[in-house]
């Protein structure tokens, strides 16, 4: 049986969709002709699509994908000269790509972004900020910053707080060469890499299986994540004891128990849902 998404918007450079039958929305960059780089009205029908998003708890788990044959190029050359040659932000005001990237981090619905072809500059960077991430194995990942004279905004600093060693950041960077899908799941760069063939089929999947969950527990795993990956040790763990009684107003995490150990004899068995779904 065909999946059937239902278009919730359309804007001229991005549509958004949901699936009928399960809690996943799909944000679809529509530039294929521009290699789906981001220029100002992506980047607001992109801010606006997620307000959309966030005003429906049906909606559990956000999949971004590019239109055509590749994610995104990176920025638009001739957005990012206006953005660079206009009057200098006040520094709580970041431009576009940066407020983006922040709203990814702290969005509260897992977000999934499915790569295929390029993925270069600053929409690498917007990729990092993503919750997961799953790439063809012949996807093009890379910073093309330095060989036109910048240093790789964004995306250098979302790389290095992704673990990445900083001498691999600085091969990628300074040598200005591409890496695969296959070699940036080695490095991990993404979550996954899998034949381009089997890309959508298995994103699908991935995001059908986590909206079936309880959307508390999916909210408050992505507040532990985001917040602690930025604290120490010590503080990483007070951080979670404050999420763990915050989840527990919301639900409780052993209203089902019996039932739990019940579907779990004989092994594992991601097939559980929990009653409360």
């Amino acid at each position: 049986m065909a999946d059937t998404w239902i278009k919730l918007k359309e804007w001229p450079e991005l549509y958004l969709e949901r699936l009928a039958d399960a809690g996943v929305a799909r944000i679809t960059l529509n530039r294929p002709d521009k290699r789906n780089c981001w220029n100002r009205p992506l980047c607001l029908a992109f801010l606006e699509s997620l307000d959309i998003i966030r005003a429906d708890k049906e909606l559990k788990v956000v999949i971004t994908r590019g239109a055509g044959k590749v994610y995104s190029s990176g920025l638009d050359l001739t957005f990012l000269r206006e953005v660079s040659n206009g009057p200098m932000l006040d520094w709580d005001r970041p431009n576009l790509t940066i407020q983006i990237a922040e709203d990814l981090r702290a969005f509260p619905r897992i977000v999934i972004a499915q790569v295929h072809g390029y993925c270069l500059g600053g929409a690498l960077g917007i990729m990092n900020c993503h919750d997961i991430v799953f790439a063809a194995e012949d996807a093009q990942l890379g910073m093309p910053e330095v060989l036109r004279g910048s240093f790789g905004q964004l995306v250098t600093a979302t790389l290095m707080h992704s673990g990445l060693p900083v001498k691999k950041l600085s091969l990628i960077a300074l040598g200005g060469k591409n890496i695969t899908g296959k070699e940036a799941d080695a490095l991990g760069i993404v979550s996954q890499a899998v034949p381009a063939s089997e890309l959508e089929a298995h994103t699908l999947a991935f995001a059908r299986d986590l909206a079936s969950r309880h959307l508390a527990p999916l909210e408050h795993h992505k507040i532990t994540v985001q917040m602690g990956r930025d604290l120490s040790l010590s503080q990483a763990i007070k951080l979670d004891g404050l999420v763990g009684q915050r989840l527990r107003r919301v639900m409780d995490p052993l209203s089902d128990v019996e039932g739990y150990l019940k579907s779990q004899k004989g092994g594992a068995n991601l097939n559980y849902k929990r009653p409360d779904v």
